[in-house]
């Protein structure tokens, strides 16, 4: 596996390294979102013109169709090759990919050098061990329709740092991106800040 990790999503203008040069399928995961009723279909499509313009056939991978039958999810993402996950809150993009058990689908494609994972923003954030500082820039307590407060907002463990999105940028949450990554490196925790712009590739994943 490889991944492609971001502060900010992706333009037809560059293909980032990470992407294999082959066609493939993107599965789009739009599940930080899931609050924001408004912007999906936009963002979709602007999601798809990048990652088709990268040889990819899109479709969207909705995590809450899994919220109920996790176990069909390995077979549904072992049929793509890039699974992209939007900005959006971190903490619920991280509860639908734990009540869905997207870890675990991801980490039986490790051993698959042509599949990537990939995000912006909340999806670069969950790919980390946890989401500690990301609550000085995303609410954690919010919870759409259909998700379970049972649930916790876990992260894949696929780096071991932290990744801080929109670190002096212009961006709404630059602000908030210097409260995270001042908070973490108080606490000697790990973390990568990431300015817009900024990829993280070909980084090694943990396992």
């Amino acid at each position: 596996m490889r991944l492609l990790l971001s502060s900010w999503f992706l333009t037809a203008d560059t293909r980032p390294p990470a992407l294999p040069s082959a066609t493939g399928r993107a599965g789009i995961v739009l599940n930080a979102l899931d609050q924001y009723g408004d912007s999906r279909t936009r963002d979709y499509a602007r999601e798809c013109h990048a990652l088709e313009s990268f040889g990819y056939t899109c479709e969207e991978l909705d995590l809450r169709d899994y919220f109920t039958a996790p176990e069909s999810l390995q077979a549904r993402v072992a049929d793509l090759d890039l699974v992209w996950a939007l900005g959006g809150n971190a903490f619920v993009l991280a509860r639908a990919m734990t009540q869905a058990r997207l870890g675990d689908a991801l980490h039986a494609q490790l051993h698959r050098p042509e599949f990537v994972y990939g995000g912006y923003s909340a999806g670069a954030c969950v790919a980390g061990p946890d989401l500690q500082g990301i609550d000085l820039m995303d609410d954690p307590t919010v919870l759409p329709d259909g998700y379970s407060p049972a649930v916790a907002p876990d992260c894949l463990q696929l780096v071991p740092y932290r990744i801080v999105p929109h670190w002096r940028s212009d961006h709404p949450e630059t602000e908030g991106a210097d409260r995270a990554a001042a908070h973490l490196t108080e606490r000697g925790l790990p973390h990568r800040c990431l300015r817009d712009g900024e990829t993280l590739t070909d980084v090694p994943t943990n396992g």
